[in-house]
């Protein structure tokens, strides 16, 4: 259920804060005296009759239907006891169980579930799995994973209250030998003119008053970069194959948080029930393997069916074609639920399906909108999930109604608002200049341990931003991104902190 925050829910035109929180079936239609909650599952959807059939046979008829079944994890192992994903409530409850009889625990993955788990993890060995040179690869850039791994490293022997002075404003242009190896073409910075680089689903907030934590002292994370899990095994198969196990980096005690990235491995191994091979030949021994690599679109079950002339039926089930000649074809065969390559289901500017009536929403859909703004991209985050739930509603009803509606303006731009590490984290644009290939600069402010500000300028025009901590720009920068000012005259001014730039340009 969503929940306002404490303070105003819009934060700007395009942004908003919201809480996800579990509520049962009988305060939800308490609440909502029109909402009838039936915990059945759907075993058959009839488009020409418009009615779902349940599991315990019951028919409803409707009029509109919205499919909103989600995703599903890319589990790297399936019905391995000591490999688990974590999605939901339920699969958090198991992990906490199983994390606290636990020594050391490999994290597979490098999205928004795997960033908050390592962070939050405590009193185990935390083994971290990546396959990119940075760490929040599909988030920030090298210079706000440097930036967080500072803060990591840093607090515990620094104290908390004491704040790095304010680095000046740098400016940057596109590192061509970086993007030639980034298929999405984001914007790296590359310093010039002598100035140093810095380098249900879960809802926001997941991991807040949860107690995650092993059966040691103090936490203790090892990131190997570059690499992603080539077998899980055993131990009489490591034995048999004759491996060598890479023992953790040598323990340095404490109880702040610790990376520990180039120590030398001093430390004898163990025996640990399951091992993970890397790509990079390293071979790891854990108790839990925690599979964080991210969701498909559970929409595999609405494929788009056809029939050719000699009964010979194919279905693209998540891109994969299926044939099957079938004697008579079934009434199935009349669904044309036609979905995207990613395996989502595709859906138009008014979340409409390509079967009369039904539309889709939130994960498991795929827009492909031929007008979309170049500002928005799809990104399966909680934020546009809620937004496409709204929108979806609307249209349904318009259509109902027979009235006309026009696209939302939540679509003209990608804003998300999240936190890692402990910091209020903004995204805005095309934040990691997704797209733009070498046609763009950055303007790049942080003080350490404190904040950094990161804004993507494409055609002397803002259209991106990352804000990391209590800035409070991101009213100011989204109206800049949304109005496509010509910001080119105020250069690296932009970000000088001695300029209230709020006030400048209200």
């Amino acid at each position: 259920m969503l929940t306002p925050k404490s303070r105003d829910l819009q934060v700007a035109r395009t942004l908003e804060e919201f809480d996800v929180k579990e509520t049962s079936v009988s305060q939800l239609s308490q609440a909502y005296p029109n909402i009838r909650v039936i915990l059945l599952a759907v075993v058959e959807l009839s488009y020409q009759d418009h009615t779902v059939r349940l599991l315990n046979g019951e028919v409803i008829h409707y009029c509109k239907l919205c499919i909103c079944t989600g995703g599903v994890p890319k589990l790297i192992a399936k019905d391995n006891p000591r490999v688990i994903g974590i999605r939901d409530t339920e699969s958090v409850q198991e992990f906490q169980r199983k994390l606290s009889d636990s020594r050391r625990i490999v994290v597979v993955g490098n999205g928004g579930i795997a960033v908050e788990l390592v962070y939050e993890v405590t009193g185990c060995e935390v083994v971290w799995a990546i396959k990119h040179q940075s760490i929040g690869h599909a988030f920030f850039d090298a210079g706000a994973a440097a930036f967080f791994l500072s803060s990591l490293e840093d607090r515990g022997h620094k104290g908390e209250s004491q704040v790095g002075s304010i680095r000046k404003q740098q400016k940057y242009v596109l590192d061509t030998s970086s993007a030639a190896g980034n298929a999405s073409g984001s914007c790296e910075p590359k310093a010039v003119s002598g100035v140093a680089a810095a380098g249900s689903a879960l809802g926001p907030d997941w991991s807040s008053d949860l107690n995650m934590c092993g059966k040691q002292a103090g936490r203790h994370i090892h990131v190997e970069y570059k690499c992603e899990v080539e077998i899980i095994l055993t131990p009489s198969e490591v034995e048999a194959k004759g491996l060598t196990t890479a023992p953790f980096p040598e323990r340095v005690v404490s109880q702040s948080p610790r990376l520990l990235g180039d120590v030398k491995h001093s430390r004898l191994d163990e025996d640990w029930p399951v091992y993970v091979q890397l790509t990079n030949s390293k071979v790891f021994g854990c108790d839990l393997i925690v599979s964080a690599t991210g969701v498909m679109p559970n929409g595999a079950a609405f494929a788009k069916w056809c029939r050719d002339g000699e009964g010979e039926v194919s279905a693209c089930i998540a891109g994969s074609m299926l044939t099957k000649r079938l004697h008579p074809p079934p009434p199935s065969l009349f669904w044309k639920m036609k979905l995207a390559e990613d395996g989502g289901i595709v859906v138009d500017p008014e979340m409409r399906t390509s079967v009369a009536d039904v539309y889709a929403a939130g994960d498991v859909c795929t827009p492909t909108w031929s007008q979309q703004s170049p500002l928005w991209f799809q990104m399966r985050l909680w934020t546009q999930a809620r937004q496409m739930g709204t929108y979806a509603a609307r249209c349904m009803v318009a259509h109902s109604r027979g009235e006309e509606i026009s696209l939302d303006f939540c679509f003209e731009l990608f804003a998300h608002s999240t936190k890692f590490f402990g910091f209020k984290v903004i995204l805005l644009g095309k934040y990691n200049g997704q797209g733009l290939g070498e046609d763009c600069e950055v303007l790049l402010r942080y003080t350490k341990w404190l904040e950094y500000v990161k804004v993507v300028v494409h055609g002397g025009k803002m259209v991106g931003a990352v804000l990391i901590g209590d800035t409070d720009l991101e009213e100011t920068f989204e109206n800049l991104i949304l109005n496509q000012m010509d910001i080119t005259r105020f250069g690296e001014s932009l970000l000088d902190p001695d300029i209230d730039i709020e006030d400048y340009f209200d």
